[in-house]
């Protein structure tokens, strides 16, 4: 019993009992917390298809070196570093004059063939009736003959050289093999530019914009599991039908950009175990750009019935995952579960939950092993 000092009327110190009158009376014990209250669900039980996801990186379509192909002076330089160019389009200028000159040779040289071969048919006709009557052996008319032939293997040869003169004249005008997106110029003007097929000097680089392709690699292990669900018929290969795809990039959540399989590799690499895969985007807005990282998921597995969870419900305790569960008698309980992949912040449970059980989906941390809560029914929202 607590005493409360007073003052009497006297000005003595006496004490007198704050609970009651009675010395032997006990405070009233102090009465124990009701359990915690959680929020409760069963699983959500939903037809789902998985989704297997890489990282991998975008390349072009086409690349091209655009080097020259005649040597000479280089006159002029027709674009600017990064343009965006159009097949046929010129690019750079070598000096065409030597060109020009030698057109102009070949010309030449095609006109005397002409005349040759003219005076050489004109004498292959006056010899025809001069053999007839015997007025000229048959030797000289056959001379008349290979006189003839030579002129038109020479006409022959001299229009041969006029066009390679002309397309040499041609590819003084360097223009661009495709349409994309053009590098920096490597050559400035004024230098000399050497053409061949073996040395040719390098003068750009021009990159295909739109569409643009996403290389990958899958390991073993998945490759297998691919070749496994296509011959069961739940989900076909991409070697034959092109399995839709779903990218982000490195600052994106949400796989907003689609795609479509057009090519797997036919060998495993014997260093990484892992084979390519390769998907095409379209690129209209140009935001992929080649040699950029990105995500990308693939169609992992054929449709079936699926219970799913909250990822938030989820606890870890060393290498094993559990949720809770509680019972009839509102205690709660320790579930381990096995993982499947995250959709849309839900996780798939593959083993260790029942269509029927109640799993904590809120207030987990207020939740013990065999100890009682206050369960409020709740609901897991649906996958969009």
């Amino acid at each position: 019993m607590r005493l409360r000092p007073v003052i009497a009327a006297s000005g003595i110190l006496v004490s007198l009992a704050l609970a009651g009158c009675n010395p032997g009376e006990d405070e009233t014990a102090a009465q124990a917390p009701p359990p915690p209250p959680v929020t409760v669900s069963p699983p959500l039980q939903q037809s789902i298809v998985e989704w297997d996801e890489y990282v991998g990186r975008f390349q072009a379509v086409d690349h091209v070196e655009v080097r020259a192909r005649v040597s000479g002076y280089l006159q002029s330089i027709e674009f600017e570093d990064g343009d965006l160019v159009e097949v046929g389009e010129v690019l750079f200028v070598i000096d065409p004059r030597p060109f020009h000159i030698a057109v102009e040779q070949a010309r030449a040289t095609l006109e005397q063939a002409e005349t040759r071969l003219t005076l050489a048919e004109q004498e292959l006709e006056r010899a025809q009736p001069l053999l007839s009557r015997g007025n000229i052996s048959q030797s000289a008319f056959d001379e008349r003959v290979q006189e003839q032939q030579e002129g038109q293997a020479s006409v022959r040869l001299a229009e041969a050289n006029l066009n390679a003169a002309l397309l040499d004249l041609e590819f003084t005008n360097v223009r661009a093999p495709i349409s994309g997106r053009v590098s920096r110029n490597l050559v400035s003007v004024g230098n000399l530019v050497t053409g061949s097929s073996v040395n040719a000097t390098p003068l750009t680089t021009i990159v295909s914009i739109d569409p643009i392709h996403f290389y990958f690699d899958v390991s073993e292990a998945d490759h297998l599991k691919y070749i496994r669900l296509a011959r069961s018929g739940e989900r076909p290969s991409s070697r034959e039908n092109p399995n839709p795809v779903e990218l982000a990039l490195m600052d994106e959540d949400e796989f907003t950009h689609e795609g479509r399989m057009d090519f797997v590799d036919n060998v495993i690499d014997f260093d990484s175990g892992t084979v390519t895969g390769r998907a095409i985007l379209p690129n209209p807005d140009q935001v992929f750009v080649p040699g950029m990282f990105a995500r990308v998921r693939l169609i992992g597995s054929g449709r079936y019935d699926a219970l799913l969870v909250p990822e938030t419900a989820i606890g870890t305790d060393q290498s094993r995952r559990f949720v809770y569960v509680v019972d009839a008698d509102n205690i709660a309980h320790l579930r381990a579960v096995e993982l499947g992949p995250l959709l849309d912040e839900l996780r798939v449970i593959r083993d260790g939950l029942a269509p029927e059980d109640l799993v904590i989906i809120n207030g987990v941390q207020r939740a013990r092993p065999g100890a009682p809560v206050t369960p409020e029914q709740g609901q897991i929202a649906t996958l969009q």
